[in-house]
Order: structure tokens, then sequence, then C-alpha cells
């Protein structure tokens, strides 16, 4: 098997593995809930770990890899991903599993821009929209097969062992990694650490006083100070990035309509999609009494179609553009949520639901490949990784900044207490997400139409489609 072979073999069930964990706990929230005596605010915390020092930390993963080398820093990642996911399997409390959950999160930040820079290394600018569509359609099977493992193992076994999964698999890709993947570097040269103290400080402080604002109310000092901190801290860090040496991640980027609008898209879909499923993927256990692998079943028809449909969305990107891509599939997916809001009661049958789930995950294809494209070619070559990290921590935060803002309004609307008062709370928050999806599928259309590089400078350059 040729070198690039093993590059994407390597890196796509590596980039699985970290993708998995994304969604496999969402279906063992209840019985994480009810093992460990976790509250709302618990398993907002045991999402948001993860996904929070994940966006932190994506930017620097990506500029470790330039700095010490790609393939070690991979390595590093993955290590430090699979003791992770052993230590949460471990957790004797919610305190100790968030810990692990963030943890986790630290390594899949290394490991997951360095997939798309390792994939973007070993093969030409020709098949690039190809292996990214793959590249997507492995992540969707991640997605896809998140909530099913994790039903299926939390039904067959325990809770813990939906991170057990992870250990073998980690251990069987890191000598293989080390064997089979080839070593570079990039351009930067130092880190920025000031700059990730100040996007730590900044993220942490909004998302954590949006997640206690219902416990303490909105206006207690508290929640006001965290939230006032975080705005601070953002603001400093993007101060600062505009006058650093080595900026972890350059504001000139955004200075590209394409890079800028992507990024507003992914920002959107992560924060409509991601806290929409945090409660949908708990309605068919909390509401309608099934169990976690039944659960998980039914939202297959959402979460297969990125596997179906991604290679595909990637393969369009290179030909039509990515803009009409990222709209349709933003507006099909605010559609679904609208139509998932409307028909939600505690006894629904599940066939109503199949047509929207099908609409969401159709949607969520056709944006995974294309905005790859749009960020990547927005920049040059040697920026990769830089582009690539950014893109994923904006997506991360958005799906970290939905799981908060959403199970708020579940909080505010709905609870626990009965399955009425779930739908209620679920409803609210779902009619939230369909709005924020909406707005997503606007900005993509200020996404340039299609680029293409020319042999001269090796610059994107815009070329005037046909609308």
């Amino acid at each position: 098997m040729s070198r690039s072979a093993w590059t994407f073999a390597v890196t796509s069930v590596a980039l699985f593995m970290v993708v998995l964990d994304n969604l496999v706990v969402t279906t063992a929230l209840p019985s994480i809930r009810t093992d460990l005596g976790g509250s709302l605010e618990d398993l907002q915390w045991t999402v948001n770990a993860y996904t929070l020092s994940f966006a932190v930390l994506l930017m620097t993963g990506a500029a470790l890899g330039d700095r010490f080398g790609r393939r070690r820093m991979f390595l590093v990642g993955l290590g430090t991903f699979t003791v992770a996911s052993a230590l949460a399997a471990l957790a004797p409390s919610a305190g100790a599993l968030i810990a692990a959950r963030a943890l986790q999160g630290m390594g899949a930040a290394i490991v997951t821009p360095l997939t798309l820079t390792l994939l973007s290394e070993a093969f030409p600018p020709g098949k690039r929209g190809l292996v990214i569509g793959l590249w997507s359609g492995i992540s969707g099977l991640g997605v896809a097969l998140g909530p099913l493992i994790g039903g299926a193992v939390v039904d067959g076994i325990s809770w813990h062992w939906i991170f057990w999964i992870n250990v073998p698999i980690g251990l069987a890709l890191l000598p293989l990694a080390h064997a089979r993947l080839s070593e570079s570097h990039g351009p930067a040269d130092r880190l920025d650490l000031p700059g990730l103290v100040l996007a730590g400080v900044g993220l942490l402080g909004v998302v954590f006083g949006i997640v206690r604002g219902e416990t303490l109310g909105w206006t207690s000092s508290t929640v006001v100070g965290s939230i006032a901190l975080g705005v601070v801290a953002l603001v400093a860090f993007v101060a600062w990035e505009l006058r650093a040496p080595a900026p972890m991640l350059p504001m000139r980027f955004f200075r590209s309509r394409a890079f800028a609008a992507s990024n507003g898209v992914s920002l959107a879909m992560y924060f409509g999609v991601f806290g929409s499923i945090f409660l949908l993927a708990q309605f068919f256990q909390v509401a309608q009494h099934l169990s976690p692998l039944e659960a998980g079943l039914r939202t297959l028809p959402w979460t297969a179609m990125p596997m179906l449909v991604a290679p595909i969305a990637g393969l369009l990107s290179d030909k039509i553009g990515s803009r009409p891509l990222m709209f349709t599939g933003l507006a099909l997916q605010a559609v679904a949520i609208g139509w998932i809001a409307a028909v939600s009661e505690p006894t629904a049958a599940y066939i109503t639901f199949v047509a929207p789930f099908i609409l969401a995950g159709t949607g969520m294809a056709l944006v995974f490949a294309p905005t790859a494209n749009a960020v990547l070619a927005a920049v040059r070559p040697e920026e990769a990784g830089q582009a690539s990290g950014a893109t994923n921590a904006i997506r991360e935060v958005g799906g970290a900044l939905g799981v908060a803002v959403l199970a708020s309004v579940f909080a505010a609307s709905g609870s626990y207490a009965s399955p009425q008062a779930f739908v209620d709370g679920m409803t609210s928050a779902a009619w939230v997400g369909a709005a924020v999806l909406a707005v997503g599928a606007l900005l993509a259309l200020l996404v340039p139409g299609k680029r293409r590089v020319t042999q001269e400078s090796g610059e994107p350059v815009l070329v005037v489609a046909a609308s």
C-alpha cells in the first residue's frame, strides 16, 4: 500500500475515533445522570468540557504540528486521547468524568487539524476535493455511529465502555502512525501563548456564564462577571492577534470573504445542530421511555446521511463551488429542526420524525466538505494547518455555545420532571436552533463563487460564475 493510502487510512481511523466521542456520549447522558447523580448542568459540562478544550486548543494543536513536526504531535495527541479515554471510563464521579473529558478534548484538538494537514500534503491539489469528501464521509460515519454505538454499549454493558472502546484503537494506531506517516513542518516557529490564554479565558468565561445563568439567575454577579470577563478576554485576544509576531489565528484570514463567511456558516451550523442533538438524543429515553439502544437506532436516518452524502458533496464542491451546497445544507437543517419542534409530543409516532431526520442529515453532509474546501482555497498551502485549526475551533465553539444556550432555553421552559415537561423545554430550544441555522443559510450566500488557483502565482482567484 502506498504512503498516501497509509496516510489516509491512519488519519481517517484517528478522525473517526475523536469524532465518535462528540456524540457517543449523548445517548449515554440519561444513564450517566442516573448513575453519577448528575444535574442538567453536569450533563452540559460532560459535553462542553470536551468541546471547549477541543475548541480552545485546536489552533494550538495545528501550531504545535508546524513547530515540532506534524507526525510527532499527531502521536502525542493520539496518546493523550487514549489515556484520557481510560480515565473517563474509570471516573467515579461527575467531576472526574468532566475532567477526563477535558483531557480527551485536548488530545482530540491536536489530532483533528493534523489529520487534514497530513492528508493535504499526501495528495495533489487536483484530488483534494475527493479526499476531503472521503475525509468528511469518515467524519460522518463517526457522527452516524456515535449515538448507535453509545446506545448499544450502554444497553449491553455500561456507559463506562463508551470510553474503553477508544483504548485498543488508540494503542493499535500509535505504532502504525509512527511507521507510516511522513514527518513535516510548517511555517510557525514559535507558539502564541498569550493568544492561547486569552482565547481560553474568553471562551470559558462566556460558556460558564451561560451554563450557570439559569441556576444562579441571569443578573447574578457570578453570571454577569463571568460573561463580562469572557467578552473582555475575547476582545483582548483579537487585539493581541492583530499585532502578535506569530499569531495562532492570523486576523488577516478574515479579510477573505470566503474564509470569514465559511466560518460563520460553521459556527451557526454547530450551534443549531449540536445544541439540538444534545436534547433530541435524550428525547426518546426521557419522554418516550425507550432504551439507549432503541434511541440510538432511531437517530440513524439523521446521523447516517453525512456518511452517504458527504463524499458526493466533496466532488460537487470542486465542480460548482461551495456556496450553493452550503446554502442548501443550512436551509435543509433549519427546516428539519423547525419541523421536529412542530411535531414533537411525548406520544408522537416515530414515523413523524423520519423525514426531518433525513433532511437534517443531508443538510449536514452538504456543508462539511464544501466548507473545508472553501477555507483551504482561501489561504496559501503552507497556511492550511492554521486555517483548518481555526475552522475546527470555530465550529466547536459553536457546538459548545449551542449546548449551553439551548440547554438554558430548555431549563427556562421545561424540565426532566415528566415527559411533557421535557418536550416543552425541548421544543422551545429547537425553535431557537432552527432560527440560528436559518441565519447560517443567509451567511452562506456571502461565500464567493467557485475559485481556482492560478499556475503563475499559486494564489486563489475569484472566477465569476453564472448566477
